[in-house]
């Protein structure tokens, strides 16, 4: 083997110690760093992407809110979000939030917890914590005897955001998203509500209630029984209050068991809280009583105060311009004409 033009030298090497001596010192640090690293990130690796990738972002606008989804482009990920697809937008303009994907869990030691979020056992469990500076990180499990199912990592505002996802795509994509819409928009007079939304002769109409109360069997008697009605959203629809003043109601990729993903959007004729009854009747809400049926309604934490303040704000403007509704009834026809005849106004 030549070097330059010249054989190597066989024999004794001259060693310069120094020099070794600080290459050791290097490489000890470096390994003592990588291990304190570890130490103190506790991370526990999900194995989620390929070796080889590319990253994909897609941008969606929802309620006139973009946000962003980034992960590998060939993410299986992807198969559980075709209804997203309506909702594609391009990439131009301020996003409410964006959404990457990772495989790591965040660390979760020494985080304050905030509060749980579970109406029943048998619905999903969002836990909050409080990261300081960093933000906030959430678990979400799709019922109170399930395992964490998604890690959601995000600053003060939920508008940069990571997630890891352990297991049950479906649930943990979508629960995801609605989370980071619901909470980014909390300033922007917009509110994600838990409502059925039957459209008539241009409005559109929402049917509030507990769940299992019969949301969704009123739309269907209304568009059974009544002329020129067609079904928006039957989970989550979103109302915005219009720079105009005018309360619309928005289609979106989220409407629970009912696969009606709608990019539509059109004036609110009328809210009606439902009560199931041995008989039909009707009432008109004061604002009051009409201010905490609607709070009660839309999705958001109301322990984070900055975001309750914002969701409030936009509730106050919807129950001074909307009319709101009460309805005893039961799950019949003349339940849907008797709500028709009160809440259309001619």
């Amino acid at each position: 083997m030549k070097i330059n033009g010249a054989l190597p030298q066989v024999g004794h090497a001259t060693v310069n110690k120094p020099a070794l001596n600080m290459a050791k010192n290097i490489l000890v640090d470096f390994f003592i760093f990588v291990k304190f690293r570890a130490k103190i990130r506790n991370i526990k690796k999900i194995p989620t992407f390929a070796a080889n990738f590319i990253w994909m972002k897609k941008t969606y606008k929802v309620a006139g809110n973009k946000f962003s989804v980034e992960m590998p482009d060939d993410s299986s990920f992807w198969d559980v979000m075709p209804q997203y697809d309506l909702f594609l937008d391009d990439d131009s303009g301020e996003h409410v939030f964006d959404l990457a994907l990772v495989d790591e869990i965040p660390a979760m030691d020494g985080l304050d917890f905030v509060v749980e979020d579970n109406i029943a056992p048998e619905y999903p469990v969002i836990r909050v914590y409080d990261a300081g500076d960093d933000g906030w990180v959430l678990t979400m499990s799709p019922r109170k005897d399930k395992p964490i199912s998604v890690y959601l990592a995000t600053d003060k505002h939920f508008s940069k955001s990571s997630f890891c996802v352990v297991e049950n795509p479906n649930f943990s994509v979508n629960k995801v998203l609605v989370v980071l819409f619901a909470e980014s928009t909390a300033r922007r007079n917009t509110v994600l509500m838990h409502s059925s939304v039957t459209m008539h002769n241009g409005k559109g109409y929402l049917f509030l209630g507990k769940s299992g109360t019969g949301k969704s069997t009123h739309s269907q008697l209304w568009i059974n029984n009544i002329e020129d009605c067609e079904l928006l959203n039957d989970d989550h629809p979103a109302l915005r209050v219009e720079s105009d003043g005018t309360v619309r109601v928005y289609g979106t990729p989220w409407s629970g068991k009912t696969p009606c993903y709608r990019n539509l959007n059109v004036p609110v004729g009328a809210i009606v809280d439902l009560h199931q009854a041995k008989e039909n009747a009707i009432s008109r809400l004061p604002l009051p009583t009409a201010y905490g049926v609607i709070y009660k309604a839309y999705s958001g934490f109301r322990c984070i105060k900055d975001h309750a303040d914002g969701h409030h704000v936009t509730v106050e403007k919807i129950v001074t311009t909307v009319p709101c509704y009460s309805l005893n009834c039961l799950p019949d026809a003349e339940a849907a004409f008797l709500c028709h005849q009160t809440v259309v106004q001619p």
